[in-house]
């Protein structure tokens, strides 16, 4: 293992995570530590992760994503200079492996974002809505706070940009991910309902409208983003998509009806 890779722990947050983790860790051969932050899984995955030696388990009751990540950052004791905040279904590819092996970041360099491959089944997408995000960070630089259903990393410094990519690639049933998005979708249209027009991008202006998005999603996704040419599992992802702003559209108007 390289000089880089020894000052990295991966972080990763689970919840019946059992049909994805072992990609994900597999992938993470090259770790000598790793923290898992559980929050009370039933489905073996905890027992999975207690399995693997390099494995330092914690158990702690969700309240929100913010808050759960900021207890794996602060609360489990990892002392390594950096960070890999891993979501249990995303997989380093070995190009991203490789590149990171070659890191020597300047002292202003407090991050770096990574790209993203979507698959459905194990099927890489050509492309989707998942844009790069900063997974790799100093553990002293960098804090969480809470945004919509999700949380959003701050960092102090510099955040420079990876190559190689992460496989998104969830393989838990549908009905865990419908679960997830009504729940998710509620906190999303709280934020959207409480924060001003003029302070929203200009994409969830578009979901303001309500009925917008939902059909502009499903196009989007399917020829903006040539999910036609990924077939049924594009039209899989587009449906996913659209589903989940129909969601978000049926939440926001149960708020307009209840005005």
């Amino acid at each position: 293992m390289s000089g880089f890779l020894r000052q990295v722990t991966p972080l990763i947050l689970t919840y019946d995570e059992r049909p994805n983790l072992e990609r994900t860790l597999r992938a993470l051969d090259w770790a000598e530590s790793i923290v898992a932050v559980d929050s009370g899984s039933r489905d073996g995955t905890a027992e999975l992760l207690a399995a693997d030696p390099r494995v330092r388990l914690f158990t702690r009751s969700f309240d929100s994503h913010a808050a759960q990540w900021s207890f794996g950052l602060a609360g489990t004791g990892i002392a390594s200079p950096w960070v890999l905040a891993l979501d249990a279904d995303f997989v380093l590819s070995g190009d991203l492996v490789e590149e990171l092996s070659r890191l020597e970041p300047a002292p202003e360099t407090a991050g770096y974002r990574a790209p993203f491959t979507y698959c459905v089944g194990g099927r890489p997408l050509r492309s989707s809505l998942l844009r790069p995000q900063v997974v790799l960070f100093r553990r002293e630089r960098g804090r969480y706070v809470q945004d919509g259903h999700t949380q959003k990393l701050l960092l102090d410094g510099h955040v420079e940009a990876l190559h190689g990519r992460i496989l998104h690639d969830d393989r838990k049933p549908l009905s865990r991910w419908l679960a997830s998005q009504d729940a998710y979708m509620g906190q999303e249209a709280e934020k959207l309902w409480a924060t001003r027009l003029a302070q929203l991008s200009w994409s969830d202006r578009v979901r303001r409208l309500v009925i917008a998005a939902p059909p502009l999603a499903l196009v989007y996704c399917l020829v903006v983003k040539r999910g036609l040419l990924d077939g049924w599992a594009g039209w899989h992802y587009a449906l996913e998509r659209a589903t989940a702003e129909a969601i978000l559209s049926l939440r926001l108007l149960d708020k307009l009806l209840a005005r």
